[in-house]
């Protein structure tokens, strides 16, 4: 009886051992030697278990290894490795006696993968390291693999770089036909990023072999759309040629082929062609009045990755901008991009550019030259900018070139030479005509921009030389049919300020600018300056700002108002416009003071017009509403000329009037009420 209670006993101790293994698993310490020399036997990398290994029975046999890492002993780059917080294997029984495991789960938990960033590829391809042919593909099968809490670190110590893509999870399922499903998600930069490929693996080995596959990516913070892509893949060692591509971004449709060789440094090569291609705008608005970001344009990475690439489209949308057939060659190489485009089709004209972009030094470089022929302005800078002011045929040569890293300091460093010219076209929101006149009573504060405002153009051109972000010209020329203007200045880049000095001139006449007579002028040149959305527009005067009521009243006493002194350049041009003879007032240039058969606005209607400006010129020169000495003398045949405030004595017999001087109006005190006749004819004629 004892014997049989000491045996039950026994029993019982070994089936609570059992129990207790099948539960807790069987502390295997003594297996991580020889797991981690099977792994570098079959793929030649070298597995490192530093937090031990452990074994379970129950429900199935599992197998947990702890804090591992796993490198190429080959690599002396100590950025290639892989880490791994614990990874988890289910494993059948049946294939384990039969020698060929099949791991129906692998878990991965919070692996981390560092990779090189190189600035150079490398030559010579049995110089880079490779790990051990192995056969771990026939060995061994696995049905999903689950990654969670994932890390990739892309560095390069020698430049102090380093990027990362975090909390990666992915999902891989791979059924009994070799087709393979992989989906998950990351955030990179603070962005999110989610993918989905699906492929069907040929029997191994899956070297030159075609491989089927589909690929999804929505990127947000990289892409402008969704990716969807089909083609054919195929293993070439470390490069993977990725032909009949068939796909598209967004609603834009594409096809062509690429490459990358991953041997080293990546080189990506592609040819790719779109139906519709659009890009993004730089331009956020109208921020003509906020300042330059100083803030760092992060372009660094251009010096990690070779790209050939050539980019084509039947029609391209950069922001609202629409552009015909593009063909876009591009090459990345030692961290220098170089972009062409040729023969652009652009409203109505054509445009050509290129651009280089220099990234291998401590401060980027840039450069770029734009032409463009016969291109429309409105659509153009519209759809570019949201600058939609100007309007005509648009002619450009730039050529400048900078460097910085922000930019502000893109701008203040600007450099090159640029020449611009607008034809037959109009100034959107301006009336330059009347903004000159409004000069001869008050400085004027901004462009006075109104949407039913317009100044028509023959042409408006400058050349412009830059240096350190200042664009300077001496021939600014706008010429339309009722105003020009020549001018010089400078446009600061960096500080978005304009200081200009320019010298307009009015047209009275239908025959415009190509008539004998000269436009009649302010007479004083205007100055422009400040911030160039808002300047101040103001006479060349000295005081003007200090005291611009005595200014104004200088002008005034000077007799060089918007006309010519006393109006006498309005005179002949009113006479001209009117139909009458040149330096004729009202039009009446006949004989005995009628006007011409043909004439229907001479006579006495060109007599009043020429009475009401002469009333307004006359208090415009006085400074006040009286008459001056010597108004309202009468000329044979009924004209009226307008004389100086101080003419020289004449004998009374001489001085009698042929005929009353007319009534004048009322005195009045101000500027603006003094030369209001004047404003009205104006008005009238200009119809603004």
């Amino acid at each position: 009886m004892k014997a049989l209670k000491i045996a039950g006993a026994a029993i019982v101790a070994v089936i609570v051992i059992i129990a207790l293994t099948l539960a807790i698993g069987i502390p295997s310490g003594f297996l991580t030697t020889e797991i981690a020399a099977r792994v570098e036997r079959e793929t030649g990398y070298k597995l490192t278990i530093n937090g031990g290994a452990r074994i379970g029975l129950w429900p199935s046999l599992n197998i947990t290894l702890n804090d591992v890492t796993l490198q190429n002993p080959k690599d002396s780059d100590i950025n290639r490795r892989f880490a791994a917080a614990s990874i988890e294997a289910d494993v059948t029984l049946a294939s384990l006696w039969a020698g060929k495991p099949h791991i129906t789960e692998l878990v991965i938990i919070r692996p981390v993968v560092n990779l090189p960033l190189r600035r150079e590829r490398v030559r010579d391809a049995a110089s880079s390291p490779k790990p051990a042919a192995g056969k771990t593909s026939e060995a061994v099968s696995i049905d999903h693999i689950s990654v969670s809490g994932g890390t990739v670190v892309l560095s390069n110590l020698r430049d102090r770089v380093e990027n990362r893509i975090e909390t990666v999870n992915v999902d891989i399922v791979i059924d009994a036909d070799r087709k393979v499903t992989v989906s998950g998600n990351a955030r990179k930069n603070g962005n999110p990023l989610k993918f989905e490929l699906k492929a069907a693996l040929p029997a191994p080995p899956l070297e030159r072999q075609n491989i089927p596959a589909e690929i999804k990516i929505d990127a947000p913070g990289l892409l402008e759309a969704q990716l969807t892509a089909k083609a054919e893949a195929r293993l070439n060692g470390p490069v993977v040629m990725i032909n009949s591509v068939t796909g598209a971004l967004g609603e834009a449709a594409f096809n062509g082929w690429a490459s990358f060789d991953l041997s080293s440094k990546p080189l990506v090569k592609l040819d790719l062609d779109f139906q519709k291609l659009a890009l993004a705008s730089s331009s956020s608005g109208n921020t003509s009045g906020q300042p330059w970001s100083n803030a760092t344009i992060d372009n660094n990475g251009l010096n990690y990755i070779d790209i050939q690439a050539r980019i084509s489209a039947a029609e391209l949308s950069i922001g609202e901008a629409r552009f015909a057939r593009a063909a876009i060659d591009a090459t990345l190489a030692s961290g220098v991009l170089k972009a062409r485009v040729a023969n652009l089709g652009a409203y109505e004209g054509s445009a050509s550019g290129d651009l280089t972009v220099d990234v291998s030094a401590a401060t980027p470089t840039y450069a770029m030259g734009v032409d463009l022929t016969g291109v429309r302005a409105l659509p153009l800078l519209h759809g570019l900018a949201d600058f939609d002011r100007l309007d005509g045929r648009m002619q450009a040569r730039i050529s400048v070139l900078s460097s910085g890293t922000s930019q502000r300091a893109i701008m203040s460093n600007m450099a090159g030479t640029a020449f611009i010219v607008f034809q037959d076209g109009a100034i959107k929101g301006l009336n330059v005509a009347q903004m000159i006149r409004s000069l001869t009573a008050r400085p004027l504060s901004g462009w006075q921009e109104s949407e039913e405002k317009a100044t028509d153009l023959s042409q408006l051109s400058a050349s412009f030389k830059i240096d350190k972000g200042q664009a300077q010209t001496t021939d600014l020329n706008l010429v339309g049919p009722l105003v020009k203007m020549t001018g010089v200045g400078t446009i600061a880049l960096d500080t978005k300020q304009i200081g200009f000095r320019v010298e307009p001139k009015l047209v009275l006449t239908t025959e415009g600018q190509g008539r004998a007579n000269d436009p009649v002028g302010l007479g004083i040149p205007v100055m422009i300056e400040g911030p160039w959305g808002n300047p101040r527009i103001y006479p060349e005067m000295q005081g003007i700002l200090d005291n611009p009521e005595a200014a104004y009243a200088k002008l005034k006493e000077m007799g060089k108002g918007l006309f010519g002194e006393q109006g006498a350049g309005l005179g002949a041009a009113i006479g001209s416009l009117l139909g009458g003879q040149p330096g004729t007032t009202g039009g009446q240039g006949a004989a005995g003071g009628q006007p011409p058969a043909n004439n229907p606005l001479g006579g006495q209607l060109g007599e009043t017009i020429g009475n009401l400006l002469q009333q307004g010129l006359s208090g415009f020169g006085q400074g006040g509403g009286g008459q001056s000495p010597g108004q309202g003398r009468a000329r044979p045949g009924g004209q009226r000329s307008l004389v100086g405030p101080n003419p020289p004595e004449q004998d009374p017999a001489q001085a009698a009037p042929s005929e009353p001087a007319a009534p004048m109006p009322p005195g009045d005190t101000t500027a603006q009420q003094d030369s209001q006749p004047m404003n009205e004819v104006l008005r009238q004629l200009f119809n603004r």
